[in-house]
């Protein structure tokens, strides 16, 4: 049996999907504008709006003026705007001028909360985000600060009624700091505060006052447990909930200014008779707001909107100060730079960002299991995750790589620490109330893969703002390692940084649902080596629109030739692809020099002539296989370690080869006994290879 079919086992183990994994095949319905994207990528301040003022909250053309108003005050407080909106069945993530017309003028938009969003997107509908849609896309995009008018709350009689607005909901689970002038007075705000408490929703007066307000009003009559002064200190506060993990929201209640204030009791008088008449009428739910509004607008002779629009112009300007102050204390941050769990600086050369798991492998004594009972076998644990084998790998190889990644506080979080003593995981962070991944695979005697589970949840917690923190280490780094596991936007970062200084970038896809994730923008022309296997080299080209086969090959000779044709449109940009084959071996794919592919980065921009040699696999009895999860990232690590060697082609790819050998007759994805003698072909001398064959790439 041959190293590179135990290898295969691996590969499907990366069919496992959860739905973080398959967001990235639905992006086509959420787009983040380029303004926005590159304002995230540079860690400069963003400020998520919503919509549903524009389409629900004022008649046309106060809604147009007042948006363009307010993204006006973001811009010149210092932040970027990203208005949140869906259009035509697609969520956006910042307008466009037109975007922001279109949406002012629409007769037949929608009031679009959580409960909204799949039916509006899956019809191709238009609508106005409210709070907690809002909300949805600003985490999603990565966004950690949004600006409102007012959020929704537990309406009048809603102990009866069971009425409460999404809003508070979705503040108790995603982790975003709102600024807003509190709540409308035409809701219970006594039982909101509650709600919101029971929901663990830290809430915060801006201001010397802990007077909660009441959207046209300073004081509503209650308090909020806490108080921040100043942009710093609220700054500090959202630093803290994004630091510990917390997935639940900030509120952070801003008074109206005073010169607005004085009309305050004048608009009160009118929403309280505009209340009755709702009731009267029997208008109830999401109807509500907008009638009395509307109502109380017209009772006012138009003092209400004039102090709405103040409102909304004095929130927008202290959340921009507010997120511009959360930006430079990330920032002075990073200048401090990293310190490892020993107190020293972390200068590595080398990063690698991607997952961190506790593995459980339960191996059969017989060929074949049967599911429903229980089957004689062992279990045992070890620890895994693609981007820990592969920082492990280039640890035990005389490298030093800043590993990057999530755990959770827990049990597992500090076994797996305590294993990987031996490497920087000076940047993996720590998170209350998350659970450290868990992957479970169920092999039989002869060391297939029957069946895989994981609990990869956390992984989308290493996000592009926890990872900016490192951007020093990652400007000056020699080599940058992604794995697939972490989100699209903490790629999109890094790649971007990598572009900016010219880092060398390895993507190593996970698995087929995953590859796609840097095609989805042109994150990918910054990547210069990935190590797909087929059907990820096949999402990889999908993604980017181009023909495909709709069955891979199974002979040798047909598998080679759709790699290499599936490897050459990538290589208008990537430096170089290392294709693994299954049974069939090992492909490289790049630019040609004496006689082989150049593994090493470019020096010069002008491109050689492209070509491929394949490797065939080494030999791997079933009795010698013990563990099929980690050989590839075994491959993956030692070819990354012989390229920072400056190694010859063959040597690094047969160091990949020896190193995947070990990790398959080990009870752990990354052999222990992994050393730099232990893959150097020059010192393995009892090995037999079998002869590489080149071929030219049209």
């Amino acid at each position: 049996m041959r190293m590179l079919k135990r290898a295969s086992a691996l590969l499907l183990r990366r069919g496992i999907t959860t739905y973080q994994s398959r967001l990235c095949r639905n992006d086509s319905l959420f787009r983040v504008h380029s303004s926005v994207s590159e304002a995230l990528a540079e860690n400069k301040p963003v400020i998520a709006l919503e919509s549903t003022i524009i389409t629900h909250g004022m008649p046309y053309p106060h809604n147009l003026s007042t948006a363009k108003e307010v993204e006006d005050i973001v811009r010149s407080e210092g932040a970027t705007p990203a208005t949140v909106g869906v259009i035509d069945g697609v969520v956006h993530v910042g307008l466009s001028s037109e975007e922001l017309d279109h949406l002012a003028r629409c007769k037949s938009s929608m009031k679009v909360s959580r409960r909204d969003l799949p039916y509006v997107v899956s019809k191709g509908l238009s609508g106005g985000t409210t709070v907690s849609a809002t909300m949805i896309a600003a985490h999603r995009a990565g966004i950690p600060v949004f600006v409102t008018g007012g959020i929704g709350g537990v309406h009048r009689d809603g102990e009866n009624s069971l009425d409460i607005s999404a809003d508070l909901t979705e503040l108790g689970r995603t982790p975003i700091a709102v600024v807003s002038a509190g709540v409308k007075s035409i809701l219970d705000i006594g039982r909101t505060l509650e709600y919101l408490e029971t929901q663990g929703v830290c809430v915060a007066t801006y201001g010397a006052s802990k007077n909660f307000p009441a959207f046209f009003s300073p004081q509503s009559g209650f308090t909020s447990p806490f108080h921040v002064f100043n942009p710093e200190e609220a700054a500090k506060l959202i630093a803290s909930t994004l630091s510990l993990g917390l997935q639940s929201g900030i509120l952070l209640a801003v008074p109206i200014p005073e010169e607005h204030a004085a009309a305050g009791q004048l608009i009160e008088e009118a929403v309280q008779a505009a209340v009755t008449e709702a009731s009267v009428k029997g208008i109830t739910g999401r109807d509500v707001t907008p009638f009395i509004l509307q109502k109380v607008n017209e009772l006012t002779e138009g003092k209400s909107l004039q102090a709405n629009i103040a409102l909304i112009h004095n929130n927008a300007k202290v959340g921009s100060q507010i997120a511009c102050a959360l930006s430079r204390q990330m920032s002075e941050r990073k200048c401090r730079g990293n310190t490892n769990r020993h107190g020293k600086h972390s200068d590595s050369d080398i990063v690698v960002i991607g997952g961190i798991n506790v593995d459980f492998i339960a191996k059969g004594k017989a060929e074949t299991l049967i599911f429903g009972q229980t089957n004689p076998g062992s279990v045992c644990q070890s620890f895994g995750g693609v981007g820990r084998n592969i920082a492990d790998s280039l640890s035990r190889l005389g490298r030093s790589p800043l590993f990057i990644s999530a755990t959770g506080a827990d049990s597992h979080s500090e076994a797996v620490l305590h294993y990987c003593k031996h490497m920087n995981t000076s940047g993996v962070a720590r998170l209350e109330e998350q659970s450290t991944a868990t992957y479970c695979a169920v092999i039989t005697a002869r060391g297939e893969l029957s069946l895989g589970l994981g609990d990869m949840d956390i992984h989308q917690q290493i996000t592009a703002h926890y990872v900016s923190q490192f951007e020093k280490q990652l400007s000056s780094a020699t080599l940058v390692c992604l794995d697939g596991n972490i989100p699209v936007s903490t790629i999109d970062y890094v790649c971007s940084i990598a572009k900016k200084h010219n880092i060398n970038v390895w993507y190593e896809p996970t698995d087929s649902d995953k590859a796609c994730k840097p095609f989805l923008s042109d994150a990918w022309k910054s990547l210069s080596y990935s190590s797909p296997n087929l059907a990820e080299l096949r999402t990889m080209n999908k993604t980017l629109g181009l023909p495909i086969p709709e069955v891979l090959p199974s002979s040798v000779e047909e598998v080679l030739s759709v790699a290499v044709a599936l490897s050459r449109p990538l290589l208008e940009h990537l430096h170089c692809l290392v294709v693994t084959l299954g049974e069939s071996g090992v492909l490289v794919c790049g630019e040609h020099e004496a006689g082989s592919v150049n593994l090493q980065p470019r020096k010069q921009k002008k491109k050689r002539k492209l070509c491929a040699v394949h490797y065939p696999a080494l030999t791997v009895t079933a009795d010698e296989t013990m563990n099929v999860s980690g050989a590839g990232d075994s491959l993956a690590g030692a070819l990354m370690a012989g390229i920072l060697q400056q190694r010859d082609t063959d040597s690094c790819v047969r160091m990949g080869l020896l190193a995947a050998r070990l990790s398959l007759a080990s009870p752990h994805p990354i052999a222990p006994t992994l050393t730099f003698d232990s893959v150097d072909p020059n010192k393995v001398k009892t090995q037999e290879w079998p002869n590489p064959s080149f071929m030219w790439i049209d």
